[in-house]
């Protein structure tokens, strides 16, 4: 007997969420040769930074390339409530700096189950005056953030919290920030560490972020850094990376173009790998970008892959048969651990993914979730604290629990790229990065009934 799939939260889905219509859908192989040239929107991680910038920034900022999805709107929904003006074309908007002054002094803002918004606003907030109350979904309210608040509070951010627990919801009281120096742990989220950067240059003095241990996923620390750099700051960074310095100062509004987002763009390229066929992404340079997911293209190659890095453009061939018996660690780009477990289903040997614990703190238990879903198909799997092992298997028919989680729906639908009987529930949950997903899919040849 199935068991009931998670009830999504659909109060996290947004007006550019699709499919909430929508039970599951089915997703079985192409019916033609998997063969396109595609181009995706900008990065979710790009798109986040580059609006709240651009918001507390002098002047008026243009962004083009920017992700329309649940998290992105959340993100600009809460702008607006600040008072911050944002104007909406297609894939691009205009917004007109505050200068961190926030034009609205109050008030209650909702950030879905974006993580980017929960961690970047606080620290924003707190560098301006007023007082608001910050909420989201049912599981972002259970997702850490006492790290940041804890900060923020050191360095002058009144910060009560409504129910148990150092999360969502509270309400925060600023009177500004008064700089100095705080501890953040790296180990836990890198968005902590960012969520303090990208406000520090409005505190009165300079302020000092120190890094206790090795951070996770540092990437995504360098690319607030250089977003930062791109808007007119100048942190700091010393010789080993565990201290930044941020000076006092302002940032600059100015036109930007974000590049399509490689975390997305890695289900496609999997496609790709898993039916033999021919997926080229335009926009993306592999050799510059910071986004960390990159680094599937180097595994792609170790299964047995070909793949062209041009200048404005990544292309993968696939194979007939993936390559496995290895173990790798996940540890830069943990987003795509649920995509390699998927893809190693179909490898010639076992795969083994480590070092990405911290997944399990994400939009649901990401290592548990795959695990059970993955033995719903009779696959032999493993899992480890940090991480789990995949035999390959011939998949049976099976209803999987997409966990209300965007990466869990898109992995699992790569499985229907090469076995039949494969069913998803709540399609719609694609839409907190990539809604018409399972569109694209559909266009590249996979079959898509709902």
């Amino acid at each position: 007997m199935e068991r009931m799939p998670h009830t999504p939260d659909l109060e996290a889905r947004s007006p550019w969420s699709t499919n909430n219509d929508k039970q599951s859908v089915a997703v079985s192989p192409p019916t033609k040769a998997v063969d396109g040239t595609i181009r995706l929107s900008g990065s979710k991680s790009m798109t986040n930074r580059a609006l709240i910038l651009a918001a507390i920034a002098e002047g008026t900022s243009r962004i083009d390339g920017l992700l329309r999805s649940d998290d992105s709107y959340w993100c600009i929904d809460c702008l607006t409530k600040l008072g911050v003006r944002v104007e909406i074309e297609g894939e691009s908007a205009r917004i007109e700096g505050c200068e961190g002054n926030w034009p609205n002094q109050s008030g209650e803002l909702y950030v879905g189950a974006a993580g980017t918004a929960a961690r970047f606003l606080p620290g924003v907030l707190a560098a301006g005056t007023g007082a608001w109350t910050m909420r989201g979904s049912k599981r972002m309210s259970e997702r850490p953030l006492a790290p940041l608040l804890d900060a923020l509070s050191q360095l002058g951010a009144s910060i009560a919290f409504k129910e148990s627990g150092q999360s969502l919801p509270f309400t925060l009281k600023a009177t500004g920030l008064k700089g100095g120096e705080a501890v953040l742990p790296g180990a836990t989220s890198s968005q902590f560490i960012s969520g303090l950067l990208l406000a520090a240059p409005y505190a009165k003095e300079p302020v000092t972020v120190r890094i206790d241990g090795e951070v996770v996923q540092r990437d995504y620390v360098e690319m607030t850094l250089e977003m930062m750099r791109a808007f007119g700051a100048a942190p700091q960074v010393s010789a080993n990376g565990r201290s930044i310095t941020v000076p006092a100062g302002r940032y600059k509004g100015r036109p930007i173009q974000l590049e399509p987002d490689v975390s997305t763009c890695c289900y496609f390229w999997a496609l790709a790998a898993l039916t033999a066929g021919r997926i080229r992404i335009e926009g993306i340079d592999a050799a510059i970008t910071r986004q960390p997911d990159i680094e599937m293209l180097d595994l792609l190659e170790r299964m047995g892959c070909a793949v062209v890095r041009g200048k404005d453009f990544v292309e993968v061939r696939g194979t007939k048969q993936l390559k496995g018996d290895f173990t790798v660690s996940m540890r830069r780009w943990s987003d795509q651990t649920l995509t390699v477990a998927a893809m190693a289903l179909f490898a010639d040997g076992p795969v083994t993914l480590t070092d990405a614990a911290h997944i399990r703190h994400h939009e649901c238990d990401r290592i548990a979730a795959i695990c059970s879903e993955l033995r719903k198909l009779g696959i032999r799997v493993y899992e480890h604290d940090d991480g789990l092992t995949v035999y390959p298997g011939r998949p049976e028919p099976a209803l999987l629990d997409s966990h209300d989680d965007h990466r869990m729906a898109m992995a699992l639908a790569l499985i229907g790229a090469k076995a039949e009987g494969i069913r998803i529930a709540d399609p719609g949950c694609v839409s907190k990065t990539c809604p018409d997903f399972f569109d694209r899919m559909s266009a590249l040849g996979l079959c898509i009934e709902y």
